[in-house]
């Protein structure tokens, strides 16, 4: 199983420790990821006029350019964002020219680039009884409450619902985590907020972080370091506008993997968070 991988501009900067565990992982399985060559910002949530489709279609390009027509994007904004992108250039023959037309010489984008986030990859290619196969360390000491945000279920296809996401969760009991079920599961954390109104974000992030603290997870798991930033950087003031103490480590569902798998700990970066997960560490015996 061949890949190429489009870590986005989060994964190299905030987001070090999801891009670390999405390669350990990967690597784990057998599968290999093929880094894009000079691949550029997706937009993001900023991307205005031809420029969200156009962005994000030039990173299709340069993967089809190197011989990959299945492009892996583990920042659920970048999955969003590239996969309507490839959607709307397989769907619309006067679009594909569009994005063409502002490709630099040399580069096309002649055939359809599938689009897929890291943990559909494992959920529909590669297969859970695969991966429960590997799993050495059983997370059987947490209760996981999986998070998916706005953007992992859109747009909206075959992989999951947008209103009762399921896939986290069939991955979390996979490798043996208790798994919460709360009804905040899949309500906007607030993350595109955070700098421009702060406050809407904590009481936001605070809405899913109590939800899932009211059921006894003693662990978030996601895939979005937007909302990572919302639900573990902006914790404390989530706390604060709930007027309650939160204190729940958010990890990235791929370090989560790398336990389960044997990966040591140490090159999982659970010391970036600024939640400290140490004590459900210890209890695992890591």
């Amino acid at each position: 199983m061949r890949y190429a991988y489009y870590p986005g501009c989060s994964l190299l900067s905030s987001a070090k420790e999801y891009d670390a565990s999405v390669r350990l992982v990967f690597a784990r399985l057998g599968i290999e990821l093929v880094d894009i060559e000079d691949w550029n910002c997706c937009g993001a949530v900023h991307a205005e006029g031809e420029g969200v489709i156009n962005l994000p279609a030039r990173n299709l390009a340069l993967a089809e350019a190197q011989g990959l027509n299945k492009v892996v994007a583990p920042c659920s904004g970048c999955y969003r964002n590239l996969r309507r992108a490839s959607k709307a250039v397989a769907g619309d023959k006067a679009v594909r020219r569009q994005v063409n037309a502002t490709l630099p010489a040399g580069l096309e984008l002649q055939g359809d680039v599938d689009v897929l986030h890291p943990l559909y990859v494992l959920l529909t290619e590669y297969g859970l009884d695969k991966i429960k196969a590997q799993v050495v360390r059983p997370l059987s000491e947490w209760k996981v409450a999986s998070y998916y945000g706005c953007m992992l279920t859109r747009p909206k296809d075959v992989f999951d619902s947008t209103e009762r996401p399921q896939g986290l969760d069939a991955l979390m009991a996979v490798l043996g985590a208790q798994v919460v079920d709360y009804p905040y599961k899949a309500k906007c954390c607030g993350g595109a907020l955070a700098i421009s109104h702060s406050q809407v974000t904590a009481r936001l992030s605070g809405n899913v972080l109590s939800s899932a603290k009211e059921r006894g997870a003693d662990v978030i798991t996601l895939a979005c370091p937007m909302c990572h930033t919302a639900l573990d950087l902006y914790q404390a003031k989530a706390a604060q506008a709930m007027e309650r103490e939160i204190d729940l480590p958010v990890l990235y569902f791929t370090q989560l993997m790398g336990l389960a798998l044997g990966i040591e700990a140490r090159q999982l970066g659970f010391e970036r968070h600024v939640v400290s997960p140490r004590a459900q560490l210890v209890r695992l015996g890591v």
